[in-house]
């Protein structure tokens, strides 16, 4: 794999040791390899470790099969795939409900098959929603940029906001809800507000219609991600999603009411500000019925 990439306007003077070690978190034994192969050119030229690098300054950085072992996995239907942004290095997609972002085992075919298939090289998920939610979802194209990536998303520096459909009208406006979150000990599918040995979560909604039916339509943004955090603090706090299989089951509806809505990051290596949003017809059909 080669790649060729323009550092940054924002990006402050650093040696390519600091480019390589803490701005594109890079392991050190795939930086080893960079460094005795004189696999890295800044401008076409070799570089010592403390060569100073700056914005304008075109990097290329070349991985071995022994820097990164190719991955092979089952390829699905690249048909089902609706791209939102794609560039060389990520991909985002606007995922149907009823399918599963990436399989339980190597066999199964979920949407991290079919994107990989659409791009015609293996794809790794960087984050993931619950097989009944639809919405914006970020895939890695190699595993180079997978853990810069990942670091994004751990600093919380990857911004995700839900729509949903929800039994009820709030009195307020803005809610937040900090409940912790653990396993249901009697149904393995589920989880549950667990005070003392759930794990923190944190989800801001914001009110954004209300129906005379008394369904509400609300905004959720994750300060967590933790698994079926919006389900689990909006059921508790008596504001059940509609179509929740597991936690609204006197719901009758054609899908689970939540979607992805809006996903924004500073994208890491041009360092520019990324947004989308997409919605689903799906999720607007259910909306004019159920509103």
């Amino acid at each position: 794999m080669k790649f060729i990439f323009t550092l940054p306007e924002l990006l402050p003077p650093m040696t390519v040791k600091q480019l390589l070690e803490e701005q594109l978190l890079i392991p050190r034994k795939i930086r080893h390899f960079l460094r005795i192969k004189k696999n890295i050119l800044i401008n076409q030229e070799e570089v010592h470790w403390n060569q100073i690098v700056q914005s304008g300054d075109v990097c290329q950085l070349t991985f071995d099969e022994e820097d990164y072992p190719k991955k092979e996995i089952p390829w699905g239907n690249p048909a089902l795939v609706q791209e939102i942004y794609q560039d060389q290095h990520l991909i985002v997609v606007n995922k149907p409900e009823g399918i599963k972002t990436h399989g339980n085992h190597p066999n199964e075919i979920a949407l991290l098959n079919h994107v990989s298939a659409y791009v015609g090289q293996t794809c790794y998920v960087v984050h993931r929603l619950d097989m009944e939610t639809s919405g914006l979802v970020l895939f890695a194209k190699n595993p180079f940029i997978l853990p810069i990536l990942n670091r994004l998303l751990e600093k919380k520096e990857i911004s995700r906001e839900y729509w949903a459909l929800v039994d009820g009208n709030t009195n307020s406006k803005e809610l937040v809800f900090k409940d912790n979150i653990g396993r249901d000990r009697h149904d393995r599918r589920k989880r549950v507000v667990n005070p003392k040995n759930g794990q923190y979560a944190e989800t801001h909604v914001s009110r954004l219609k209300q129906f005379q039916n008394k369904t509400s339509l609300v905004r959720c943004r994750l300060k967590t991600g933790r698994t079926h955090q919006i389900r689990v603090h909006l059921s508790h706090h008596q504001f059940p999603i509609i179509g929740d299989p597991l936690y609204n089951s006197k719901s009758v509806c054609s899908r689970l009411m939540l979607h992805a809505y809006r996903l924004s990051f500073t994208h890491p290596l041009i360092l520019e500000k990324l947004t989308f949003t997409a919605f689903s017809n799906t999720f607007e059909q259910e909306l004019k019925k159920n509103g």
